[in-house]
């Protein structure tokens, strides 16, 4: 066959041009995800200002391509069990890909995970819950283990031995992946096994067994339905010992380098957290430690979960936050009708709105890391506030991610569907902090738990919102109507959740009264306080400062 000739209809079309790209946002990325003016407030005014240097490096960090990838590899390439060896000896062992390991290292280098307990500066759990948060809006999954390591120290110090024995480990810098003998690492990740598949939520109904032997230890037998993160050196769990349900403490390895008996049966195919392993593992005659008494350990067991409730409080707030960011950076860059959607009054609405949602649920959580910090240092006005309020804020924070990161997601129309955007990462890790810890209606009953039977924890929460009263008549009238309903004990149960509702948001409202500009205190005050607010995002009615809202918005500036 000839080449062509010049006169070919090969040689005569145009050159194509159908694939010019235009009129598309750039990636967020090569920014400070610390450069957030909600945020670094709220970090100050909670008493961790000599932290924001450490949270601008962070945040500078968390916005690079690179680290940005990391969360996206540690997804698309999912953790993967290994139940035995090649010669067919149980292992037990997962494995995960190279981009999740340099997740955790990075996070438990900046002290997310346990360091805390062992820092004694004023602040310091205000100063890891924002970077926390950082780090939540570049990949949620890995901050399970460093959750949940975070939360079992308080709980292990109920036993004072172990504590010593354990806490110095925990508390490290330093990730050490691997199963080794604990006393053989740098640095240790703890978990918990609370769950069961008969009971739920119903932890009295486990039937794990637990049995005591002549040398202290304990043995146990039996199964957990969701225990994430099962390449954990330590859990804590609740099994039936002859005094009742009790915690123990569960090694990986022992202290002589043996492997506990651990069986992994299955990870779980979630709808999103894919990065992180959850599996069901099984006990039979594994070796195990008692933690606090016997028969009480339910109450031994509750400063972990308030704990990790208070990150999820955390999480579900920057999840809200990171989706907004990309909303309003697209937004900003993308030209619609002969201008910017940042400059078309309908978008405009659903930005504001959204930022309004942001900036209520990172006050709120930021406020609960402050309570917890003094809560640690002895104030019993914080503890009595944070047993309320963490419940409140819960329920609620959590239960408005799905639809802000929906919204969000629509911000970005087709874009925001395709998974290169991280979006749809972003909706799939939505619902999980609304589930994790006790979803909806737990929380919900939990809180009248608290209203019934620590009377102290609603006089805490009526003073915090007391403290804005007379600044705007419709947090006032808010106020009047919630105590109102507070004293109406008929059918409590079946209307908890409009309850618990209206305390988060007279809670929200007095906090952003006192600590917002005025455009963010009277915007939140006149719709979710207000009444004549619409059911979808973008119903802000006309009057309002949109301009002031958007400004405090990350990604829409700049």
């Amino acid at each position: 066959m000839s080449a062509p000739t010049d006169s070919s209809p090969l040689r005569s079309r145009p050159s194509a041009r159908t694939h010019e790209v235009t009129n598309q946002s750039p990636p967020l990325v090569g920014h400070d995800v610390a450069d957030d003016p909600v945020l670094l407030e709220g970090v100050e005014r909670e008493g961790a200002a000599w932290h924001r240097d450490e949270l601008h490096r962070l945040g500078r960090l968390a916005g690079t391509e690179e680290v940005q990838r990391w969360g996206d590899e540690a997804n698309r390439h999912e953790p993967v069990l290994r139940t035995h060896d090649r010669y067919g000896n149980r292992v037990d062992e997962v494995d995960f890909h190279p981009s999740y390991h340099a997740l955790l290292d990075l996070s438990v280098g900046a002290g997310l995970a346990g360091a805390p307990w062992a820092d004694e500066r004023p602040g310091v759990h205000v100063a890891r819950a924002a970077d926390f948060m950082i780090v939540t809006g570049v990949e949620q999954g890995h901050l399970c283990p460093v959750s949940m390591t975070y939360a079992v120290v308080p709980a292990l110090r109920n036993s004072p031995g172990l504590a010593a024995r354990y806490e110095p480990l925990l508390t490290s810098r330093v990730y050490d992946p691997g199963l080794r003998a604990p006393g053989d690492k740098q640095g240790l990740l703890a978990g918990m096994g609370m769950t069961e598949k008969q009971g739920g939520t119903d932890v009295r109904a486990n039937t794990t067994s637990a049995t005591e032997q002549t040398d202290g230890s304990w043995r146990l037998r039996g199964h957990k339905w969701f225990t994430s993160a099962p390449m954990n050196d330590l859990f804590l769990v609740l099994a039936q010992a002859p005094g009742g349900l009790s915690c123990f403490l569960v090694p990986r390895v022992l202290p002589d380098g043996s492997r506990n008996t651990f069986r992994i049966q299955r990870l779980k195919d979630k709808l999103g957290n894919r990065s992180n392993a959850s599996s069901e593992p099984e006990f039979d005659d594994t070796v195990a430690w008692l933690v606090g008494e016997e028969g009480r350990g339910v109450r031994t067991i509750i400063d972990m979960v308030t704990m990790t409730r208070l990150d999820c409080v955390l999480g579900s707030a920057a999840g809200i936050r990171a989706a907004l960011a990309q909303a309003a950076h697209h937004v900003r860059h993308r030209s619609v009708f002969g201008a910017k959607l940042i400059d078309q009054p309908l978008m405009r609405n659903v930005i504001a709105d959204l930022g309004l949602e942001s900036e209520a649920a990172t006050t709120l959580a930021l406020r609960l890391a402050g309570a917890a910090d003094r809560a640690q240092r002895g104030d019993a006005g914080e503890r009595a506030f944070l047993r309320l309020a963490t419940a409140v804020g819960k329920y609620w924070v959590c239960k408005r991610q799905p639809a802000a990161v929906a919204e969000a997601l629509e911000c970005l129309g087709g874009n925001g569907y395709d998974e290169a955007s991280g979006m749809p990462r972003l909706y799939r890790e939505a619902p999980l902090n609304s589930i994790w810890e006790g979803s909806g209606n737990v929380n919900a009953l939990d809180v009248l738990r608290a209203l019934t039977r620590e009377p102290e924890s609603m006089h805490a929460y009526a003073a915090e919102v007391e403290a804005a009263a007379g600044a705007d008549a419709r947090l006032d009238a808010a106020w009047r109507a919630l105590r109102e309903q507070l004293l109406v004990t008929e059918d409590a149960q079946l209307r908890a959740r409009s309850l618990v509702e209206r305390m988060a948001l007279v809670l929200q409202g007095s906090l952003l009264v006192r600590h917002a500009p005025a455009a963010v205190a009277d915007a939140f005050c006149a719709t979710r306080l207000g009444g004549g607010y619409g059911l979808a995002f973008g119903t802000l009615p006309a009057g309002l400062d949109l301009d002031g809202i958007i400004a405090r918005t990350p990604g829409a500036t700049g």
